[in-house]
């Protein structure tokens, strides 16, 4: 028989009970502390600001003349007597290229005229006696018809004449024509024709560039060219490494289907070192102003360029972007945030969109 507790050694094993539980729970340690807040991703920050961007695009290009016209004669079968230039020469307006043979057309020449003394002592003669006749229509000393024939005789002379006339003026048309000459000042850039040969009309003997003028022709993506503008400054750089400056002239306004570039013609100065078919390199831009931030501040994703804003609580915002041209260790931006606006650099690939930061010092 298992012996009932009495009421006071109940109430001892209670107390005894609440006071182990008392120890425990001051053994545990008591109440856990708060949490700590996790720490801030430190940044170096730099401003967007307007500074000095090369914007400088090349693109191959060649020599060409501004102006170029193909010389040739407009006379055939002639031969080519003597040839009075070279590639390279320069040359004024005028100035005898070659010169044709015009032995055969001295004599044609010779023989008009003779014809023409002749023919016009006939004419002198046949109009003397259609003189004599004036007035003696009516007269009965000679018939109506003598006197008709006489008239006639004197108009088929002077007819006669004037055809001779023109030939033999034909004949010194052509040949003034047999003295190749140029068409204006300017530089001879090929030619074709050698002593010997039998000229043929239309037939090109020389090539020349007007006026000693070259320029740099280019074919640029048409991305680029509608950044362009005439009057943009470019560079030139030949094949001896040689930099030229000029302006852009001409932009095209077609956009090749095939290729998709449109052409862009530099103007350049007078310079013995340009030849017409040589290769040079073309620099569109020059130095210009335009809002910028440290190329290490732009970071990339699937969605594009973008940058972290710093906002006045030290909390950075995603923003894309659109970059332009590079110099200098800067990234133009073509579209983003304001100047002024303080961007995260240093750092800033370790943050998310609403992260709140620490700034750490200005970019270098």
């Amino acid at each position: 028989m298992i012996a009932t507790p009495d009421p006071f050694t109940r109430l001892r094993t209670a107390v005894a009970c609440l006071l182990l539980v008392g120890t425990l729970a001051g053994c545990g340690g008591g109440a856990k502390p708060a949490a700590k807040d996790a720490p801030r991703q430190t940044v170096s920050v730099d401003q967007v600001a307007l500074r000095n961007i090369g914007g400088g695009t090349a693109a191959a290009g060649r020599l060409v003349a501004l102006e170029e016209v193909a010389v040739a004669t407009d006379v055939s079968g002639y031969r080519v007597a003597r040839v009075l230039v070279e590639e390279g020469a320069r040359v004024p307006a005028g100035a005898p290229l070659a010169i044709l043979d015009d032995s055969l057309l001295r004599s044609q020449i010779a023989q008009l005229e003779a014809q023409l003394v002749q023919q016009q002592v006939a004419a002198e003669q046949a109009a003397e006696q259609a003189r004599r006749v004036d007035g003696l229509d009516s007269s009965g000393v000679l018939s109506s018809e003598a006197i008709a024939q006489r008239r006639f005789a004197a108009r088929s002379t002077a007819a006669s004449v004037n055809s001779t006339r023109a030939q033999l003026n034909d004949a010194l048309v052509r040949r003034s024509h047999l003295v190749i000459r140029a068409p204006y000042a300017g530089t001879v850039i090929e030619r074709t024709v050698r002593p010997g040969e039998t000229a043929s009309a239309g037939t090109a003997m020389f090539r020349m560039a007007r006026d000693r003028l070259v320029e740099a022709y280019a074919e640029v993506p048409e991305a680029m060219a509608a950044r362009l503008a005439v009057g943009d400054p470019a560079s030139v750089k030949l094949a001896s490494g040689r930099l030229l400056d000029g302006r852009v002239r001409l932009i095209g306004q077609r956009v090749d289907q095939t290729t998709g570039v449109v052409i862009a013609r530099v103007a350049l100065p007078i310079d013995p070192e340009l030849r017409v078919g040589g290769f040079a390199d073309v620099i569109f831009g020059g130095a210009r102003t335009a809002p910028a931030v440290p190329d290490k501040a732009v970071r990339y994703d699937a969605d594009g360029a973008f940058l972290m804003l710093v906002d006045a609580r030290h909390r950075v915002h995603r923003v894309a972007v659109e970059t332009g041209d590079r110099a200098g260790g800067y990234v133009e931006l073509r579209k983003g945030p304001p100047v002024g606006s303080t961007v995260a650099v240093k750092g800033a690939a370790f943050t998310l969109d609403g992260d709140q930061v620490a700034i750490a010092q200005r970019s270098r």
